[in-house]
């Protein structure tokens, strides 16, 4: 029996006061499709998400993990988890369980805080590095491809948005494990924004 799984396109770029996530919403288990609307950008706090690829009970558990080190630090030091802090973190849980039950993810963590907007990519091994864009999962070479060719740092929120929205649409198109629509969600000081896009309105 295959395990439910994210083979997934998900992407992060970092313009301007903003970190910009996007995922297509479908799950497979081997070839099969299981969800047609499944969440692959997690809210971590008001000020961070996370996008999730791999095995979803992994990424699941990871997810509530980052949530409760989030909450747990903002109750005992009155402020905000920077967004590096909770990506250190989350490295090196990958990184001790790598041995004895290695989680087969690829995270994307992305946040605002009073150091600025931040993306960060972590793999299965628990390698942490910053990044300024980045694409995960079964569609990442070609989303990965559209980014290279089209980010700029001095792109605008819109801008980036549209990019990110392509940069997953080009991979739906050639991947048959991602599909059924696009979520995209916003990070500034302001908070975390979210918003979907059906496949229909997206190729119109």
């Amino acid at each position: 029996m295959h395990e439910l799984a994210s083979k997934t396109t998900t992407v992060g770029l970092v313009v301007g006061n903003y970190t910009v996530l996007a995922a297509d919403k479908r799950a497979t288990a081997g070839t099969t499709v299981y969800h047609k609307a499944t969440r692959k950008i997690h809210r971590i706090s008001d000020h961070s998400a996370m996008t999730i690829s791999g095995l979803v009970a992994d990424a699941q558990f990871l997810v509530e993990n980052a949530r409760f080190i989030a909450r747990r630090y903002e109750l005992l030091v009155k402020k905000p988890i920077e967004t590096r802090s909770l990506a250190e973190y989350l490295s090196l849980l990958l990184s001790i369980y790598l041995r004895a039950y290695p989680f087969l993810v690829q995270l994307l963590l992305g946040g605002c805080d009073s150091n600025g907007p931040a993306l960060y990519y972590i793999d299965l091994y628990g390698t942490l590095t910053r990044e300024k864009y980045m694409a995960t999962g079964s569609g990442s070479p070609v989303a990965f491809g559209v980014l290279e060719s089209h980010y700029s740092d001095t792109m605008t929120l819109e801008e980036a948005k549209k990019l990110a929205v392509k940069a997953v649409l080009s991979a739906i198109s050639r991947d048959g494990f991602s599909g059924e629509g696009i979520d995209v969600v916003v990070i500034s000081r302001d908070g975390v924004r979210e918003e979907t896009f059906s496949l229909r309105r997206t190729l119109q």
